[in-house]
């Protein structure tokens, strides 16, 4: 009998972890011939899985962007919840996205029909009450960081520390000139090879239209900024996380090329890991982008801004004194980071330049990064099969 799963990831970075996990079910003998449908995106199709609906349509962050985008987002969460009700599949997979997600699988526990969510809810920074609702909707927790299975098993639900996907997909040790290589290979820098004494700066200013418009303004007012301070070359690398994305992009580029006619910026399209890599120095929006920087080893300045009100709702609702994923999992202020109002240009373009010139705080940070890499990294493909195979038979 040929098991029928429904995988639900509402972004990219959890189409990147998605498909992963379309592998991981595919590998073993009892799912290998498992069909796999829902909503992901190119990633998770390329893995054998089939999207019904746009994932694009559920990627926004924040309470406000939210708000815009909430009649589309119920319509396809009613229609996959028919779709559910009719063809009552063995498994349904939440991949983060859990404002989406937990309210589906609440609806699959009703149906009788067992529930996974793979990426833990930031519980442990902000929100911490949330808990009480991932109970009533998850059957199994699939966690990505080492110290999430206790809080969970605290609470009275199974959780399984599955290591994060992207240390085992991640080489221990980079190769920027091999990756500066394929970059010039592919057409993407214009016919013009990085040279050796060229700094090369990725700037990542996120993938979603909301991130575009509070983020990228700054960041590519920080771009001219350190083009106009730093002596030597340099080179500004900025993949653009999904199509859509390059005309808003192309117009900040040409905005500051207009201000500044020599500066070198290229925009890359996809290709956001090969930019990490060939990168001295990253300036990121925060997200789960800032830990593949640090598992790339690299020295970063990360930022973030949201609407005011969105802004004032998280930070009576956090915890912890930092929101870069680094910072969390370092424990530590390992990396800087300018939020909201102190996301001043000058100040950014400051510290990309602080790394550059402190080579010995960068070698300090990237054996912080090793022992971090290390930790993350654990039979992936493996734990994720296994986990999945034993939630269906125990239905």
């Amino acid at each position: 009998m040929q098991p029928l799963i429904t995988c639900v990831a509402g972004e990219p970075s959890g189409d990147l972890l998605g498909s992963e996990l379309i592998a991981a079910c595919l590998s073993h003998p009892d799912l290998a011939h498992a069909k796999l449908v829902g909503i992901g995106g190119p990633h998770m199709q390329a893995e054998g899985f089939t999207s019904q609906w746009p994932m694009d349509q559920l990627s926004v962050r924040g309470y406000v962007e939210a708000l815009k985008q909430l009649p589309g987002i119920l319509k396809i969460r009613f229609e996959l919840v028919q779709e559910i009700q009719r063809n009552r599949p063995d498994i349904y997979i939440g991949i983060d996205a859990p404002d989406f997600n937990l309210a589906v699988e609440k609806k699959c526990r009703a149906l009788k029909i067992p529930t996974i969510h793979y990426i833990s809810s930031s519980i442990w920074a902000w929100r911490g009450g949330r808990i009480h609702g991932i109970k009533k909707a998850v059957d199994h927790m699939l966690c990505i960081f080492p110290f999430e299975p206790k809080i969970y098993h605290d609470a009275g639900l199974a959780a399984t520390y599955v290591g994060h996907p992207l240390a085992s997909m991640i080489p221990r040790k980079p190769s920027p000139e091999l990756a500066k290589k394929k970059l010039f290979d592919l057409g993407f820098l214009e016919s013009t090879a990085i040279l050796a004494d060229e700094t090369v700066i990725a700037v990542l200013p996120g993938s979603r239209k909301s991130e575009i418009s509070y983020i990228a303004p700054g960041f590519f007012q920080t771009i001219q900024e350190i083009d106009h301070l730093h002596s030597g070359p340099v080179r500004f690398l900025v993949p653009v996380a999904k199509p859509f994305l390059q005309a808003p992009l192309q117009r900040f580029k040409e905005a500051v090329q207009r201000a500044r006619p020599n500066i070198q910026i290229h925009l890359i399209p996809e290709n956001s890991s090969l930019v990490l890599e060939a990168a001295d120095v990253v300036l990121i929006a925060s997200g789960t982008a800032t830990l593949e920087a640090a598992l790339w080893k690299k020295p970063m300045v990360i930022s973030y801004s949201v609407p005011w009100l969105t802004a004032t709702i998280m930070r009576k609702q956090g915890y912890l004194p930092y929101v870069g994923l680094p910072n969390i999992l370092c424990q530590d202020f390992v990396v800087p980071e300018f939020l909201q109002e102190d996301a001043v240009p000058q100040e950014m373009a400051k510290a990309i330049l602080q790394w550059l010139n402190q080579p010995s705080k960068v070698a300090q940070l990237v054996d912080r990064f090793e022992d971090l890499h290390q930790q993350l990294t654990m039979p992936t493909r493996a734990l994720l099969a296994q986990a999945i195979y034993n939630t269906i038979l125990h239905k």
